[in-house]
């Protein structure tokens, strides 16, 4: 359940891990506000890395489109799946290991980083295959490395995010070829992005964090992830998310903050008070009705979407089925 803040998220955490399509940017633009918001966190005090599940682009590149858009990040405010996956090689087989290399720019320069020796997916002195988001990938090299894997070589893959966010529309993400190579090797790869913890572990060491925050707009990556290393999470609502996921959230993905926008990083939250009929704060109470949610009441926006989450929440775990959410409207009542 949503839980009360000690004081503005930003001053009660040392690090925010921010993911970036739909909580930084969406696409070539910044989300509004993101700007500004980041910036006033950080004159409170707060540090803040940029984590993302794309392996295609080195830190380097994220960092300068992140300055471009107004949020100033320098490459090592910038780890990414492919760093976290070099991360597993090097303590799996050792720097200086051999791996076979099948992805872009992003997940080559991460090895390099690393100290790991990235080699054509023929060679036969790979001791490992990794994996990763390359728009340039041969279909010939998908065919010998999926051949490799099934003969037995371990498999380190970056992310299993089945689509990424493109000009032209949403396409098939590096997730597709995970699972095309499984399902023709019959084998599994260690993960390293979000959910699967070694990407937040990369983050936590590099920043060396005490109390970090992870901030993300997606339940199953984001808030999952954060929720299966015991780290508290803020859900904003200003990518993917929104009220049908938000009232549907299973127990492991369901963020510990709640908020529209990263304004929620610098104020107190508050969690919703919980009644025999719901959840209650700030003016709204937000109750399950024939299977319905029923909010009355009035306040802000914010609280509104904390009730009605908690009200959700409790009443499925209660009855076993998720309340139906149709024509509520954010920061309204209904009736």
């Amino acid at each position: 359940m949503l839980v009360t803040s000690d004081g503005p998220l930003c001053r009660a955490h040392d690090l925010v891990m921010l993911d970036l399509d739909g909580v930084v940017y969406v696409g070539g633009r910044a989300v509004p506000g993101a700007p500004e918001h980041l910036a006033a966190a950080r004159e409170a005090g707060a540090a803040v890395a940029f984590i993302t599940n794309n392996a295609s682009r080195p830190p380097e590149t994220v960092a300068a489109h992140l300055t471009e858009l107004g949020v100033p990040a320098a490459a090592e405010d910038v780890v990414t799946s492919a760093q976290a996956a070099a991360r597993v090689l090097v303590e799996r087989f050792g720097a200086g290991a051999r791996v076979a290399l099948l992805g872009g720019p992003g997940l080559e320069a991460a090895l390099a980083e690393a100290g790991v020796v990235a080699v054509d997916v023929d060679d036969e002195s790979a001791v490992a295959l990794v994996t990763g988001y390359g728009p340039e990938v041969l279909w010939r090299e998908v065919m010998r490395a999926a051949v490799r894997v099934r003969d037995g070589l371990p498999w380190v893959a970056s992310n299993t995010d089945l689509s990424i966010p493109t000009d032209y529309g949403v396409a098939p993400g590096h997730g597709v070829l995970v699972e095309t190579i499984a399902r023709f090797a019959e084998a599994e790869p260690v993960v390293a992005g979000k959910p699967a913890r070694p990407l937040l572990d990369e983050t936590v060491r590099r920043m060396d964090a005490q109390r970090p925050l992870m901030v993300g707009d997606r339940l199953d990556t984001d808030i999952e992830g954060a929720e299966a290393l015991g780290l508290p999470s803020l859900l904003v609502l200003t990518g993917v998310s929104g009220l049908a996921e938000v009232v549907g959230a299973p127990e492991g993905s369901r963020p510990s903050y709640l908020a529209p926008d990263l304004a929620g990083l610098l104020v107190e939250h508050r969690a919703p008070e919980r009644l025999e009929d719901g959840a209650a704060l700030g003016g709204w109470h937000a109750s399950v009705h024939d299977g319905h949610l029923v909010v009355a009441g009035a306040g802000t926006d914010d609280d509104w979407w904390r009730v009605v989450a908690a009200a959700a929440w409790s009443a499925a775990d209660r009855d076993g089925s998720v309340p139906g959410c149709a024509g509520l409207l954010p920061g309204r009542a209904t009736g």
